[in-house]
């Protein structure tokens, strides 16, 4: 019998067998270590009925949103090699880059004709404006009308009443159509002009939207047939939509802006981009005005609104709970006082003495301030608080009327008016007694607006032209509530076509015209 030759092992079944060993070997101690440290399988102690066995929870994982994958063996790159550590770097840092730039607020001055991303071309030389300018919600169902008004026994409120309710639903075009911005509306408002409703809108993505609503479906039919050569008839069977322009003004939400009250031409708008700009109508450009002097600070701004009896001062609130004032003479800086250790929703100036300022804040309270008495160490200065009342729940607004009343939205189904008589007269850091800060009339509101509706505020008419004071405020049921200074309500404006909830109501300061804005971009106008 032949006698066998040894197996030569190879390199790297030699290197295999080791390996195995070590492993072995390794696994053997940590049985032993176990052992000794009472950590090893006991036995289980023996029950007269097993337990049911419970079917683990299934855990559903949020995926995370990355680019596509791409075959690198297609591609000719070898695994694990350089080249594929670079290209999946460079697809990390692309994606980060990406969301950066959404996020990141727009700086320096810029020309409409740069930002705008909807409507006609835009052409300050030939335009009309530029021309100027030199709890659960039941849709449909209505909880004032007719009847309310007929039964109105005071002839003068029933005489408002009647005017109020007589408003009607813009006819131009179907509120459908008029998508005045491409996402969710938080702020709107007139032009003051008075001679023709110019609304404006801000959404939730920064854009600011423009309508006319002076123009009607024929007058955009017959300049489609003059621009473009049409025919008469088919322009008749066509279903044209209204011309509304809209400008990338800001990256994230434009939450307030105002126009100048010694200036029409300025528009000053603020954004959840931390930035303050003002958009320039008659030189067809926008510039900052304020923002943080470090680009990574997240400061989002939640108002603006420019003192009316100094035209070089503006004033903005910060969601984190600050007030700010920037004098426009001097951009870029401002004086921050912390009023709230929780956001602040909304303020108002008092439209005569605009030294008071009135917040509202999620911590449930609204204050009065006064900015005649500054005090405090540098640096964490406070104005004089006057006052201040507590509701239930958060308090979502506060609005100043000529008047020197105070309306409030809040989270309790409330809406509350406060009456301070001669605030002219007021010595400086006055404090006000709790039954001075009490409301002076209460009015049930349905306030849950949910997360798809933009929360509802109370926003009064600025200089009613009968002096009457009167605001209005988005109804849940798909409607605009009016009421008077006194808590009586005057109308339930809503009409066909109205699908969304108006969440964000504005009147004309001197018109009788109400414009409200839903969570679509679409605008509904009263007149």
């Amino acid at each position: 019998m032949a006698k066998q030759e040894p197996v030569v092992l190879s390199d790297y079944e030699r290197q295999r067998q080791e390996n195995i060993a070590q492993r072995d070997k390794l696994l053997r101690q940590l049985a032993l270590d176990a052992s000794s440290a009472g950590l090893g399988p006991g036995q289980k102690p023996k029950s007269a009925r097993a337990a049911p066995k419970k079917k683990p929870a299934v855990k559903r994982i949020k995926e995370e949103v990355v680019p596509r994958r791409t075959s690198s063996r297609i591609a000719g790159i070898e695994a694990d090699s350089e080249v594929a550590k670079r290209k999946a770097e460079d697809e990390y840092v692309a994606v980060q880059e990406a969301a950066r730039v959404k996020r990141q607020r727009i700086s320096g001055p810029l020309d409409l004709s740069e930002i705008q991303i909807a409507g006609e071309g835009w052409d300050k030389n030939d335009t009309s404006l530029v021309d100027i300018f030199r709890r659960g919600a039941d849709p449909g169902l209505r909880t004032f009308g007719e009847e309310e008004v007929k039964e109105t026994t005071d002839k003068e409120l029933r005489a408002l009443r009647e005017k109020m309710s007589g408003l009607e639903l813009y006819d131009g075009f179907e509120p459908n159509q008029i998508k005045i911005t491409p996402e969710r509306i938080y702020s709107l408002g007139f032009h003051p002009v008075a001679e023709k409703p110019l609304v404006f809108a801000g959404d939730k993505l920064g854009n600011l939207g423009l309508f006319d609503a002076s123009q009607s479906a024929s007058s955009v039919k017959h300049r489609i047939v003059k621009t473009e050569d049409q025919d008469e008839e088919e322009a008749d069977e066509a279903d044209p939509n209204p011309n509304i322009s809209t400008f990338n003004l800001h990256r994230r939400t434009i939450s307030s802006f105002q126009f100048s009250p010694h200036n029409p031409s300025h528009l000053y708008t603020c954004s959840y981009d931390s930035s303050l700009r003002l958009l320039d109508l008659t030189k067809s450009s926008t510039d900052d005005i304020y923002a943080p002097a470090d680009e990574s600070l997240d400061e989002p701004l939640s108002g603006v609104e420019m003192d009316p009896l100094t035209p070089h001062l503006l004033y903005f609130s910060r969601l984190d709970g600050h007030v700010g004032r920037v004098d426009t003479r001097a951009p870029h800086t401002a004086d921050v006082f912390q009023l709230s250790e929780k956001k602040i929703g909304g303020f108002s100036l008092n439209p005569t003495c605009p030294h008071f300022i009135a917040t509202a804040s999620l911590d449930r309270t609204m204050r009065i301030w006064d900015l005649r008495k500054i005090g405090g160490k540098k640096g964490a200065q406070l104005p004089a608080l006057c006052g201040e009342h507590e509701s239930r729940l958060s308090v979502s607004h506060a609005a100043f009327n000529s008047a020197g009343q105070v309306a409030t939205a809040s989270y309790d189904d409330t809406i509350k008016i406060h009456t301070f008589d001669g605030m002219s007269g007021w010595t400086a850091g006055r404090d006000l007694t709790e039954r001075e800060m009490a409301p002076s009339a209460i009015i049930r509101h349905n306030n849950q607006t949910g997360r798809w509706v933009t929360i509802l505020r109370a926003q009064w008419q600025l200089r009613p032209s009968d002096h009457v004071q009167r605001f209005c405020i988005g109804n849940m049921n798909r409607f605009v509530d009016i009421y008077t200074s006194k808590g009586e309500q005057l109308a339930q404006l809503g009409g066909d076509g109205i699908t969304a909830v108006p969440a964000v109501a504005q009147f004309h300061p001197t018109n009788d015209w109400v414009a409200a804005g839903t969570a679509s971009g679409k605008l509904c106008l009263w007149m």
